[in-house]
C-alpha cells in the first residue's frame, strides 16, 4: 500500500495526474488511519462496492483468516483442520486470490470510466493478482496502455506452495501469470531476481523499481536504554532464525552483563512458531512485544533501537525479495543486522550503502561476533552507521523513473 501511497503523493510534481480505483468495502487484516493524511488531495479516487469471501471464512474462524489473509500461514506439521481446510480453499477456489470477485465488475465500471474520461494509460499492482486481472480484462476491451506493477511474485512467492494446490490449479496460476506478463505494455518489478524470472516468461520490457523512503517528521523519541535488538513488521514462521536466538541465547549465558543490559523488541504481528522459538532459548524475559503499532510510531521505534533486525526466508524463491521497511531502516541511522538467503538482493543493498551488516543462515559463530561487537559499541556509545548513496532509494526520485515509463508508454 505505501509503495502506490508514495508514488501517488509525488506524480502531480512530474505532471501526471493520478486517478487511483479503490473498493469501497474492502477487508484488510491491518488498518493505519493515520496513513489517511498521507493521500495526496491532487489525486482522484474512485471507489466501488465489492465482494470478498474473508467475511464469510470468518464464520469458520476469525482468527486464522485473519492470519492467512495477512501472510501468516502456520507451520506445515502445526497447522489445524481449519488452517488446512482454509487454505485449500483459498488456494483451489480463488484463483489468484479471494479477490476474485474485485474483476468483472471493476472491468465494466472501468471501461466506462476510461472513455468517458479519456484515460491514457492503467498502472495494476499485485499481489493481489486478481488486480492483473482487472488489467487484462481492460487492456481487451480499450487496447489501452497498461502497466503491471508486481510488488510480489505470483507463482514463485514463498506461500504459494503452503496453498495446497491442485495440478489443475497450478497450471491455472502458470497460464494466468503469462497471459498477464505478455498482454500488458511494461511490467515493473521490485528486485532484480524478479527481473530475471519473469524474462524467462515473457520478451516484454521490464524494469526495476524498489521501494523506497520518504523524508518523514518523525518526533524523536530517546535512545533506548537497553540494547535493543528490534524487528518491526510481521515476523513469519518460516522467517524464523534458530541461528540468531542460538548466538543471543549463548551470549545470555556467557556475559552478565549482557544478559541484564539485552532486550528483544518484537514490533507487529509475530508467529506462534516463532514465539515458541524464542522460549526454546529461554530468552522469553528478554522480549517486548508492542504488537502493532501505527506507521508513525513503528518509524520512531526503529530510530530509538540500537540495531535493527532485518529477517527473510532461507530460500532460493526468497532471494527477490527486498523488504518495504529496508528502506526506512536506512535512513533511520540505526545500524541493520540482516539475516537472509545467500544470493538475497537485499544484501547487496546494505552494502553498498553502508548501512549494516547481512548473514546467511550458516554464519552462526560470523553473527554471535557482530552481535557482541554491537553490543561493545553500544557500551562506548560509539553505535552509529555511516550511510552512503541512499539518495537514489527516496520515493521523489523513484516516482521520477516512474513518470519516464508512464510517459514513454503513452
Amino acid at each position: 500500500m505505501q509503495r502506490w501511497l508514495k508514488f501517488v503523493k509525488y506524480l502531480p510534481d512530474f505532471g501526471i495526474e493520478p486517478i487511483v480505483y479503490i473498493p469501497e468495502n474492502p477487508t484488510y487484516p491491518l488498518l493505519d488511519e493515520n496513513l489517511i493524511k498521507e493521500v495526496s488531495e491532487k489525486a482522484t479516487i474512485i471507489k466501488q462496492r465489492i465482494f470478498e469471501p474473508y467475511g464469510l471464512a470468518s464464520f469458520l474462524s476469525k482468527n486464522k483468516t485473519k492470519k492467512i489473509s495477512s501472510g501468516i500461514i502456520p507451520n506445515k506439521k502445526k497447522q489445524s483442520f481449519i488452517e488446512r481446510t482454509l487454505l485449500w480453499i483459498r488456494g483451489n477456489m480463488f484463483i489468484p486470490d479471494a479477490r476474485i470477485f474485485w474483476v468483472k465488475p471493476s472491468v465494466k465500471f472501468l471501461k466506462k470510466y476510461i472513455q468517458e474520461n479519456n484515460i491514457e494509460t492503467i498502472i495494476t499492482t499485485g499481489p493481489p493478482h486478481s488486480v492483473h486481472l482487472i488489467g487484462l480484462g481492460l487492456k481487451k476491451q480499450n487496447n489501452i496502455q497498461w502497466i503491471a506493477d508486481f510488488r510480489d511474485p505470483w507463482t514463485t512467492i514463498g506461500y504459494h506452495k503452503a496453498l495446497k494446490l491442485s495440478k489443475n490449479s497450478a497450471k491455472k496460476h502458470k497460464d494466468l501469470e503469462k497471459e498477464v506478463m505478455n498482454s500488458c505494455d511494461q511490467l515493473i518489478v521490485t528486485s532484480p531476481t524478479t527481473k530475471a524470472e519473469f524474462e524467462q516468461i515473457t520478451s516484454k520490457p521490464i524494469e526495476v523499481i524498489t521501494n523506497g523512503y520518504d523524508v518523514e517528521n518523525v518526533s524523536k523519541k530517546p535512545m533506548d536504554s537497553k540494547f535493543t535488538l528490534a524487528h518491526i513488521g510481521s515476523f513469519l514462521s518460516e522467517r524464523n532464525p534458530r541461528i540468531l536466538w542460538k548466538s543471543i541465547s549463548e551470549l545470555v549465558q556467557e556475559n552478565e552483563e549482557f544478559a541484564n543490559d539485552f532486550q528483544l523488541k518484537l514490533i507487529g504481528a509475530v508467529s506462534k512458531e516463532v514465539l515458541e522459538t524464542i522460549n526454546e532459548f529461554r530468552l522469553e524475559n528478554y522480549v517486548n512485544h508492542l504488537g502493532y503499532v501505527s506507521h508513525n510510531e513503528a518509524l520512531q521505534e526503529q530510530r530509538s533501537s540500537q540495531v535493527l533486525l532485518l529477517i527473510e526466508i532461507d530460500s532460493e524463491a526468497t532471494n527477490c525479495i527486498i523488504p518495504g521497511k529496508l528502506f526506512e531502516y536506512m535512513v533511520s541511522d540505526r545500524p541493520i543486522l540482516a539475516i537472509g538467503p545467500e544470493h538475497a538482493d537485499f544484501k547487496n543493498i546494505i552494502k553498498e550503502t553502508n548501512t549494516g551488516t547481512f548473514f546467511t543462515y550458516e554464519d552462526k559463530e560470523a553473527l554471535k561476533s557482530q552481535i557482541e561487537r554491537y553490543y561493545n559499541q553500544f557500551k562506548q556509545n560509539t553505535l552509529q552507521v555511516n550511510a552512503v548513496g541512499l539518495q537514489k532509494y527516496s520515493r521523489k526520485k523513484l516516482t521520477e523513473h516512474l513518470t519516464k515509463l508512464i510517459t514513454h508508454n503513452s
